[in-house]
This record gives C-alpha cells, sequence and structure tokens, in this order.
C-alpha cells in the first residue's frame, strides 16, 4: 500500500504495510480503486451538466464517497465494494441520458467486479504513482488537491444533510477530481487549482454554518458537565449535529441521558438543541485518538456519526454503532433512508446496558464561543485592547492525535501571558480545554468556537475584528499555531492560504505529501512554517 493523507503516517514518509490509522492493504487499495472510478464518473457529470442534465444524485454521492475515504472513516471492505460498483452504475446511467460520445479510458474504465477488486486497486495505484513520479512536485499538489477535495466533500456532506447545498461546490468537486489525471498542468496551474479547493471549502463551511444555525440556532456560552449521571446512557461521538439530534428525538421520554463524544463537545452550545432535549447531558471523554479506553468504560452503547472512528477492542465491539458513511466489518451500521436512521437497536442495546450507577463529582467546561458569540462583546474586546488589558489573541486549534510531541500545545497555551487570549477549536483543544485560565475585565481566556468546520466562525471573528481596527486580518494581534492530522484540516489550511493569512505556524509535523519545493514555495508566498518549541514561537509571534 501507499498512503501518506494523514499527519500520523509511518516514519513521517508514508505507510507502505498497514495504515498508522489501522486501514488495511485491502481497504487501502479499495478506496483508491473508488477514487479512480470517481474521477471518471466526475468526467461524464461534468458533460452531463454542459448539456442541462440532472446531475444531483451523481453530486451528493461523490461528496458521500470522498468523505468515506478520509481517514478514520470507513474501514469495511464490503462497503467500498458497493461504493464503487455504484459509481459505475451511476457513470454509465448519466452517459444514457447523452448522445454518443467518444468518452476517455477514464471513463469507460469498470472494473472486473468477478475478479480481485483489491489487486485491480494496487494495479491503479502504481499506474497513478509511476505516471506522477517524473515531476515530484506536481504528484505533490495533486495530492493536495486530492486531500482537499476529501475535506470540501466531507463538509459539503454534512451541509446537504441539513438542507444547504450549492451547486457550484459540486461541479468544482467533479472539476476537480477530473483533473487529477491530467499531465498538462503546470506546477502554477496546480497551485492554483490547491487555493481554489480553498476558496470552494470557505463556501462548503459557510453552507453547513447556515445549516447548523439555521436549524439549531447560533451557539451560546453553555457550561457542559464532565462528570457522569446516574442512569442508563447512549454516547455520541463525531461531527455530525443532524443524527446527533436525530438520536436525541428518538430517545425523548425513554430515560436515557445522551452524552457527547470528541468533536461533539460544541453540540452542547446550540440553544435548539439543549432546550428541546434536556437529556443531552454532558460530554464524556477527550478527543478521538483516547476512545480505545474511554470507550471500554462507557456503561452504554456508542454511536460514530463521522470520522474519528478507530479500530474498536473486543471489548466494546458490541455495543458500538456506526451510520452514515461510517464503517467496520462487524459493526452494526444503521442505514438513513431520506437520512434519519432508526435508532431502535441502539436505544434497546442502552436500556439493556447498565448505565452510570451513581452520578461523579461535578465538572464543567464552557462551549458555544462561535462568532456571535463573540462579536456580541466585540465592542469590550476592542477596548480592551486599546487599553491595553487584551495584548494578543492566539488560535490555538485543529486536530489531536497520539503523537507525544503534540504536547507541544498543551505547553504553549499553559506559557501564554496573562493578557493574551487563547481561540480554540476542533479536537486540538481537548490538549487544553479543561484548563482554567480565567479572563481579563470578564472576557474568558479560553473561548472554544466550535468544531474544525467552525473555522469559519473563527474566519468571520478575525474578519469583523479587522474591520473594527480598519487594519487587514495579518495586521490584527493575531497568531494562528495550527494542529492537523486528517484531510478536513488540508482543506482549512487552503481556505486560510486562499484568503492570504500569513504567519501561520503549522505541526506537529509537517505533511508528507507536500515536496520540500512545495513547502518553499508556500513559505515564501505566506510565511507559512513548521512549530518550533512552544518558548520560541511565544517569543516570536509576541515580538
Amino acid at each position: 500500500m501507499f498512503c501518506e493523507q494523514c499527519e500520523q503516517t509511518a516514519s513521517g514518509q508514508g505507510c507502505h504495510q498497514w495504515g498508522a490509522c489501522g486501514k488495511s492493504p485491502e481497504v487501502n487499495a479499495l478506496q483508491d480503486l473508488l477514487i479512480h472510478c470517481l474521477r471518471g464518473l466526475s468526467q461524464v457529470a461534468l458533460q452531463a451538466r454542459e448539456l442541462g442534465q440532472n446531475t444531483h444524485e451523481a453530486d451528493v454521492f461523490t461528496c458521500e464517497a470522498l468523505f468515506a475515504t478520509m481517514t478514520n472513516v470507513n474501514f469495511s471492505t464490503k462497503c467500498f465494494t458497493e461504493y464503487i460498483q455504484r459509481a459505475i452504475a451511476l457513470r454509465e446511467n448519466l452517459k444514457t441520458q447523452l448522445p454518443p460520445i467518444e468518452w476517455s479510458d477514464l471513463a469507460n474504465f469498470t472494473p472486473d467486479f468477478d475478479d480481485d477488486l483489491v489487486q485491480q486497486g494496487k494495479d491503479i495505484e502504481y499506474d497513478f504513482i509511476s505516471k506522477s513520479a517524473s515531476n515530484v512536485d506536481i504528484f505533490s499538489l495533486k495530492l493536495t488537491v486530492t486531500y482537499g477535495i476529501k475535506g470540501l466533500a466531507s463538509y459539503a456532506f454534512h451541509a446537504q444533510e441539513l438542507g444547504q447545498e450549492d451547486d457550484k461546490l459540486y461541479a468544482f468537486c467533479h472539476e476537480a477530481l477530473a483533473a487529477i489525471n491530467r499531465q498538462d498542468l503546470s506546477l502554477n496551474d496546480w497551485v492554483n487549482l490547491a487555493l481554489k479547493v480553498g476558496e470552494m471549502n470557505l463556501r462548503a463551511m459557510e453552507l453547513l454554518d447556515a445549516g447548523n444555525t439555521g436549524t439549531y440556532g447560533h451557539p451560546t456560552p453553555t457550561l457542559v458537565p464532565l462528570s457522569a449521571k446516574k442512569g442508563k446512557a447512549i454516547l455520541v461521538s463525531g461531527h455530525d449535529l443532524k443524527q446527533l439530534g436525530e438520536l436525541l428525538k428518538q430517545t425523548e421520554n425513554t430515560g436515557i441521558l445522551v452524552y457527547t463524544h470528541g468533536e461533539l463537545l460544541p453540540a452542547h452550545g446550540y440553544p435548539k438543541l439543549k432546550q428541546k432535549y434536556p437529556h443531552l447531558y454532558g460530554h464524556y471523554g477527550t478527543a478521538w485518538q483516547n476512545q480505545t479506553k474511554e470507550f471500554a468504560k462507557f456503561p452504554g452503547p456508542i454511536l460514530m456519526t463521522t470520522n474519528c472512528l478507530m479500530p474498536p477492542h473486543e471489548s466494546y465491539i458490541n455495543k458500538l454503532f456506526t451510520v452514515g458513511p461510517v464503517g467496520w466489518n462487524g459493526i452494526t451500521h444503521l442505514p438513513s433512508p431520506n437520512l434519519i436512521p432508526d435508532y431502535s437497536p441502539i436505544i434497546q442495546k442502552a436500556l439493556e446496558m447498565p448505565g452510570f450507577a451513581e452520578d461523579g463529582e461535578l465538572r464543567q467546561v464552557t462551549t458555544g464561543f462561535a462568532r456571535n458569540a463573540v462579536l456580541s462583546v466585540a465592542g469590550e474586546v476592542i477596548e480592551a485592547v486599546k487599553r491595553g488589558n487584551i495584548r494578543h489573541f492566539f488560535l490555538v486549534g485543529g486536530c489531536d492525535g497520539a503523537k507525544p510531541d503534540r504536547n507541544y500545545y498543551t505547553e504553549f497555551v499553559e506559557k501564554v501571558p496573562q493578557d493574551c487570549v487563547v481561540l480554540t477549536l476542533a479536537c486540538g483543544k481537548f490538549r487544553f480545554f479543561d484548563k482554567e485560565l480565567g479572563d481579563i475585565n470578564g472576557i474568558p481566556r479560553l473561548m472554544d468556537v466550535g468544531q474544525c468546520n467552525d473555522a469559519y466562525s473563527a474566519i468571520q471573528i478575525a474578519l469583523a475584528l479587522a474591520n473594527a481596527f480598519d487594519v487587514g486580518v495579518n495586521q490584527l494581534p493575531l497568531s494562528m499555531i495550527l494542529s492537523w492530522y486528517e484531510q478536513k484540516a488540508v482543506a482549512i489550511l487552503l481556505t486560510l492560504l486562499h484568503l492570504g493569512i500569513q504567519n501561520i505556524r503549522l505541526g506537529p509535523t509537517l505533511p508528507a505529501f507536500i515536496s520540500p519545493n512545495v513547502f518553499k514555495l508556500l513559505s515564501e508566498k505566506y510565511n507559512l512554517k513548521a512549530i518550533a518549541t512552544p518558548d520560541e514561537d511565544l517569543a516570536a509571534c509576541l515580538g
């Protein structure tokens, strides 16, 4: 196998024997085969669009299938076989609606479903790498575009669940996928395409934000219990507010308390979730990489809604359920006709299991500092800056992971001076989310903006402050210290670069798929740099 799409890729170079995420070579090969088939589907979908045909089914499927190939989403060979079959079926169905066209080999490619699909995927992978090997920098950018599109597609998928779509997003996904096999584009063309991914990802995050806030209200600062409460319990992990909401609806009046895990902590800040469903009780556990020990101890069933699934341990695999694009061979997958799963199996499991025997000692954290909450006190923030009470803002956020050097982010936040404010988002916050940093004249020094997609909210906060101070974003007393792990982070980084944001510090290691020359180019244009030590980076940021 060959995979280098996440931060924890083996030796910082690439996984060749087995995925560091737990992905088998067989699953990797089927994912590569699926991506190849999606490229062919995209070519046909683009032609169909030009001729005025409806491609919506293929559009939504492409986003879901791309999402399934992201790190820690789907590990099921059965699921990927079905995705490949459907990609070909959708492609051929579109062809029947078009006049006779001389299609490319890619648009005509059909796997032999009676033969070994895994080997066919390996052959496709080898062919793609071989054809790209002549120019490592262009290959690097092709991978960057591919991984960025995966992140974009995941946000578009969630937005579509909530009724928010933009046809231009779907068209661009097809354009980018269709372009991957092209050999006629220059290095500059690929740089521009990567930045275009960032631009379109901003739109995808905007749509998802509209879906989340339009459905559940704008987040407000909310205290969330980290301790257990006596009673039956269900744990929900991932990112999907839609599926959390559906579970809450189906568990009303059952006596079951619902806990969030990982990136669903910010769900507690949405008023129409918390107010309507008081049995949305608290948050259990920390970041995704700790789930093996945390899930084993949870006395109820667990629902995985999106990425962040790790290879499950036998101690809890029988109480684990998946939904949407998430899958693992042997785990019960709940189908979602019309986006609404039947959660009765997980509810029954919760009633059968013991739940928490007693209340835990109360501990709380605050979430819900999205853009409306922060900008509602923007006047106070601006005055605090003008008076010198607030010297600097740090955005310390992104993906968490298992590597010990991620302790950098904990140490960094602990060392941030008392006259500085820390904004955070995504699961990287679990390195420090429960730290008591106090406040500056009533303004909290640690503010949780939300999930990774709430980078949109953070961007809007930065733009509003820049407008208030009549300066560009790069002139604000603001530093971005980012951690990355998977492909959503790639898409967000490309969005920040598209916006021209400079001086971003990225860690804990640089992406293996970024060649030295490409990183040099980004460093020269955007002053993008790797993290150093907390002391060195703080000194540099504060001047």
